[in-house]
């Protein structure tokens, strides 16, 4: 009964999201409360829960996130991201140009959003295909693939720090293992991929001159790169610190009390906010518009995000877990396989990578009470497994299809086999890491 309760929810939240296009926080809730109703969970139980399963995944992620958004606005407003790409793109040439724009992408991917670094990105690309007489999609592709993964696997992405959060991992070791699967991934789908992209006709109706920046108004580029990276700096440099500090417990508290995440991303935008804004001539008040314009962006984000928490704290609270984790238990997959599967098909299924990647993780939290696995690696795994092949119902493939100028076909052929290259290598990145670790 549990087992078909799940299916059945599954189902309908397809049906709800892509048929009916029923807004994806409503239909969480929606589906939230036919769970609970569909298992029996008494009435006055239901609300609790329901406050329990928001609060919960909120409460550690909305400071990050937010401040998350913050800075990678400002790290495009500041003309910061332009500044990186156009330094990528004089230091490697013609020659290596997928490499540069691979690189940019990396950069920049870490504190910016996927929509957000591809739109403020996308005219880099128009400049450089235009300047060397380029295929867009060639040129284009390794810079998306790095945005990709970055957005997939590693913190402060909503998706990742939400799965973070929910499995009690370790955000400094998710990153590190993040971090040592997305550079061999990112090569062979950006780079290396796109030598195969190199003759593939494009004719996009968008037009190629782009107003950038005056480059005498732009950061300099240590400041761009360090203002852009500073949240990852401080929780390695902390992590570090305490490593080294030996017995000193001062220290250690300090050092954990600087690096702690939340902490990190306010010192983080109080520097940035004089680097990358007040230091360019903005006004403070035009900073704190920015950070306004970037809270907006992400709400909706952080409302999905919060509505995969009622649902699986309904599936915790109703006594369904057990029964789920008993079942996926028979499969006899490794749980790393099982977790990439379930969010690959709920990708294939719903488009979207963070929705399918918290689905995922609700469906298989209740097997690692019960199955000893790297709640790490899960992340990672699930991550991974969220990008599988984008297709017609995600938004990234029209939008890649449509300022590429790319035939449908070619559209396959490029974006999706990507974001499928992406998603199979970083599953054996992180099943050869879980091999390594043990």
């Amino acid at each position: 009964m549990v087992i078909l309760t799940l299916v059945l929810c599954i189902v309908t939240l397809i049906l709800l999201v892509t048929w009916a296009r029923l807004n994806v926080f409503l239909t969480f809730l929606v589906i939230s409360l036919m769970a609970a109703l569909l298992l029996g969970m008494p009435l006055t139980h239901i609300v609790q829960s329901v406050n329990k399963g928001l609060g919960d995944m909120l409460g550690s992620l909305v400071i990050i996130i937010v401040l998350g958004s913050m800075l990678g606005k400002l790290v495009g407003v500041s003309g910061a991201a332009q500044k990186i790409a156009t330094s990528m793109r004089n230091a490697f040439g013609e020659k290596y140009i997928t490499w540069a724009m691979c690189a940019t992408g990396f950069i920049v991917g870490i504190p910016l959003y996927y929509n957000v670094g591809f739109f403020l990105l996308i005219p880099i690309i128009f400049s450089v295909a235009n300047r060397y007489k380029l295929p867009l999609v060639y040129v284009g592709i390794p810079m998306l693939a790095s945005l990709s993964v970055m957005h997939g696997f590693l913190p402060p992405h909503p998706s990742p720090m939400a799965l973070t959060t929910q499995f009690h991992a370790d955000i400094t070791k998710v990153f590190i293992y993040g971090f040592a699967v997305a550079i061999p991934t990112i090569i062979i789908a950006g780079p290396l991929f796109a030598r195969l992209l190199r003759n593939m006709p494009s004719q996009s109706v968008i037009a190629m001159s782009v107003q950038e920046m005056p480059a005498d108004k732009l950061p300099g580029l240590t400041n761009s790169i360090l203002s852009s990276l500073l949240p990852v700096i401080i929780i390695g440099l902390s992590t570090l610190v305490i490593r080294f500090a030996g017995n000193n417990a001062p220290l250690k508290n300090v050092a954990a009390f600087l690096g702690d995440p939340s902490i990190a991303m306010m010192e983080t935008i109080a520097i940035a906010t004089w680097t990358l804004g007040m230091r360019q001539g903005m006004k403070l008040n035009e900073v704190m518009n920015v950070y306004a314009d970037a809270v907006k962006e992400v709400a909706m984000i952080l409302l999905i995000i919060g509505s995969a928490g009622i649902l699986k704290q309904i599936f915790l609270d109703s006594g369904a877990s057990g029964q789920i984790a008993m079942t996926l238990q028979g499969l006899s997959l490794p749980p790393l396989l099982l977790g990439w599967i379930i969010a690959a098909v709920l990708r294939l299924c719903l488009g979207s990578a963070t929705v399918a990647g918290l689905t995922a993780a609700g469906i298989i939290y209740p097997l690692m009470q019960h199955v000893p696995v790297d709640a790490n690696l899960m992340v990672l795994s699930i991550g991974a497994g969220s990008l599988f092949c984008s297709h017609v119902n995600d938004t990234s493939f029209w939008v890649t299809k449509e300022y590429f100028g790319l035939s449908m076909k070619n559209t396959f052929l490029s974006w999706s086999l990507m974001e499928t290259l992406v998603s199979v290598i970083g599953l054996i990145g992180i099943l050869i890491l879980n091999a390594l670790l043990r």
